[in-house]
């Protein structure tokens, strides 16, 4: 009661979990820097177009285009969302728990933004911006000017292991996007109703244009399916697959009953 009084009429609820998780990041912050060694890891020559590139800071007119964009090509603009670490290029780590090494989809976020626009006369205007993802975790490392992200894909099992119970990222949330300046507006959590993992690969439904997602976790419930409403306002069902343990799980696939198409 004293504590909840505290929270309360002191430090606000708010305030004191700020106080709380800041701590924590602090001390989590100092354990990985004393523990960790970070070391480059050269990419694959397959893989050099993934390699990393800086920030364009104000959008760019495409004045070189190879070949030409159909006149029925539609208006609009086209987004891809990729890897782009900060810190010139993936590393790998080294620690008392041994080795883990990334693959070339682990990196903080940027989008590539495409803007098509025609005039009266037919002629395409093309407009090319990128911006890395704003997310808590990209502030605190450009704060403190060195990685955070322990790679966490592949390597001896106890690094890979301690990595994903130590990663300062928050990979959970996604993020929701002004289209034309590509800034990060904060976490969509679809008005508080989703609070989890948020599947890389949500599908939309036929006819109904609603979507389905997935989120994983650590503890239960493991594994929860989501669906959306066609205008991203509610979450319209919410569902707990009941699993016994926790499946590591990137893709996800949906199937519609003929004339059910929300029972998926």
């Amino acid at each position: 009661p004293f504590l909840r009084e505290l929270e309360q009429h002191v430090f606000g609820v708010g305030v004191l979990k700020a106080a709380v998780k800041n701590t924590s990041v602090k001390l989590l912050d100092a354990f990985v820097g004393s523990a960790f060694q970070f070391v480059d890891y050269p990419l694959d020559p397959s893989q050099t177009n993934a390699a990393p590139v800086d920030e364009i800071k104000e959008a760019a007119v495409i004045t070189n285009i190879h070949g030409d964009i159909p006149s029925e090509f539609p208006q609009g603009v086209y987004i891809r969302n990729g890897p782009n670490p900060l810190f010139g290029g993936l590393k790998s780590t080294k620690s008392v728990f041994g080795e883990s090494s990334p693959i070339w989809v682990e990196g903080e976020g940027m989008l590539h933004a495409l803007y098509f626009s025609k005039d009266i006369n037919g002629n395409w205007t093309v407009v090319y911006n990128n911006r890395h993802v704003e997310t808590d975790t990209f502030k605190l490392e450009k704060l403190r000017n060195k990685p955070s992200f322990l790679p966490a894909t592949q390597g001896d099992p106890l690094a890979v292991f301690t990595s994903f119970l130590l990663n300062l990222v928050e990979n959970n949330l996604p993020q929701e996007i002004d289209i034309l300046t590509l800034e990060a507006l904060g976490d969509w959590d679809v008005n508080g109703a989703w609070n989890r993992s948020f599947t890389a690969h949500p599908k939309r439904v036929p006819g109904t244009g609603e979507l389905v997602t997935m989120g994983i976790a650590a503890t239960k419930p493991f594994v929860e399916v989501g669906v959306i409403s066609a205008d991203g306002k509610e979450l319209v069902h919410k569902l707990d697959l009941k699993l016994d343990r926790c499946p590591l799980s990137h893709e996800i696939g949906i199937y519609c009953l003929h004339g059910l198409p929300t029972n998926c």
